[in-house]
């Protein structure tokens, strides 16, 4: 038997994401364990593609806490997040003297769960320093 967590986790999925797994993980690893308004404000400043398909599916699971269990925006965290590979489309691409060479373009499937935050730790930043030289390596 599973322990019943008290905050709820609402999620959302964007499958075949004509996008290469392992560069879109560089995006997501950036917003793991942020708040909801900080990943919003950190894919928006990133340049990277793979933070368009990431920027709609935020405000979506988002969408989704509000709507579903009646959750406020600002409370919210991204608890989890993972990219999987999806299909690979494979595609041939013509070459000299009649061959034909191989081209695979890659797709991936992303989750994003969001989960309601504490209130005791609503705290923007902490009252006493923890271990770790810099606020973003503390937990």
């Amino acid at each position: 038997m599973e322990k019943n967590n008290s905050s709820p986790k609402i999620r959302a999925l964007a499958k075949h994401i004509r996008m290469s797994a392992h560069k879109t993980r560089r995006v997501i690893n950036q917003i793991r364990n942020r708040s909801y308004e900080q990943a919003l404000m950190i894919l928006e400043l990133m340049p990277y593609r793979a933070c368009y398909p990431i920027l709609q599916l935020i405000p979506s699971a988002a969408a989704n806490a509000n709507h579903n269990m009646r959750l406020n925006k600002a409370n919210l965290f991204v608890s989890r997040a993972e990219v999987n590979e999806g299909a690979v489309l494979k595609r041939s691409r013509p070459r000299a003297q009649g061959r034909g060479y191989p081209i695979q373009k890659p797709t991936c499937h992303i989750t994003i769960v969001l989960e309601e935050r504490d209130r005791s730790n609503n705290l923007i930043m902490p009252t006493e320093p923890k271990k770790g030289r810099y606020v973003w390596d503390r937990k």
